[in-house]
């Protein structure tokens, strides 16, 4: 199985890849959010020197209780990151060789943001229409889609499933065709489950505990469970207390195949994999 993201491919089976977080938002859930460009490419230098494998930058937080800001500014937030880190790219090859996700949910956001420099979409809004998954095809970019419900910036907690896995199978069956209609080579499509998007505590739990069966669909999976609210409801702990269950949450899914997991932590992330690699005899 491959991945491609512009000039960057990705052939699986291989070492577990880690996405790390950059919030270019003042409002981060986990409360590190970072609004100063120099300060922002300081710490996605250091998840890379971590050992993050690809970074994702959002500039609007996913969180329900905070106005969306306007599309134009979240785009030049993201587009002032993007120009400094290519820059920076080009003369250290350590960072030109990790591709940059894009974090966003609108398309004119989108559009802006990989234009300038953008490898993959991570598309947080379930991809209602196809205009996302045009915008990569005509770029190259990779689409990261994730389960969900509804809008962004919409709370969804009486959302609720008679089987949970059986709504993520018949949402990504609709949701790939959807983008290979629209031109998006199927070699660049990713999976997220969307722990916490539009689902409750058990929910989540389910679907650690089946998320092999995402696999039918031959294309990698992407589980995004660093500091999630299931951790705390599982632990009665605050988001900047939870990377011990996130860690566990990242040996669920490494039971099960999940091959990127996307986290705060890099370093944590990074040594828990390479330690659970070398135990199911992985290296």
């Amino acid at each position: 199985m491959r991945l491609l993201a512009r000039g960057f491919t990705f052939e699986f089976p291989r070492p577990v890849l880690v996405m790390g977080i950059v919030n270019l938002v003042a409002d981060s859930f986990s409360g590190d959010g970072i609004t100063e460009i120099d300060a922002a490419l300081a710490h996605a230098r250091e998840l890379v020197a971590q050992g993050a494998d690809i970074v994702d930058i959002g500039a609007e937080s996913a969180r329900t209780n905070r106005a969306a800001l306007p599309p134009a500014e979240e785009a030049a937030q993201l587009v002032r990151f993007i120009e400094q880190w290519r820059a920076f790219g080009i003369r250290d090859s350590a960072f030109s060789s990790v591709p940059l996700s894009i974090n966003t949910w609108r398309p004119e956001v989108a559009r802006v943001a990989l234009a300038a420099g953008g490898d993959m979409l991570n598309d947080i809004g379930g991809l209602p229409t196809d205009e996302n998954a045009r915008i990569c095809a005509d770029t190259g970019a990779a689409l990261l889609i994730m389960h969900t419900v509804g809008t962004p910036k919409v709370p969804h907690t009486h959302v609720g499933y008679a089987d949970v896995m059986r709504s993520l199978d018949e949402f990504f069956t609709e949701k790939i065709a959807l983008a290979e209609n629209a031109g998006v080579p199927r070699e660049a499509i990713l999976l997220d489950p969307g722990i916490d998007f539009a689902k409750q505590r058990d929910d989540n739990l389910r679907i650690y505990r089946a998320i092999e069966r995402l696999h039918r669909f031959e294309r990698p999976v992407l589980l995004p469970v660093s500091r999630k609210t299931v951790i705390g409801d599982v632990l009665g702990l605050p988001p900047a207390e939870r990377d011990a269950g996130t860690v566990a949450c990242i040996t669920a899914g490494f039971l099960r195949g999940a091959q990127i997991f996307r986290v705060h932590n890099v370093r944590a992330a990074v040594q828990s994999l390479r330690m659970l690699e070398a135990v199911a005899g992985r290296e």
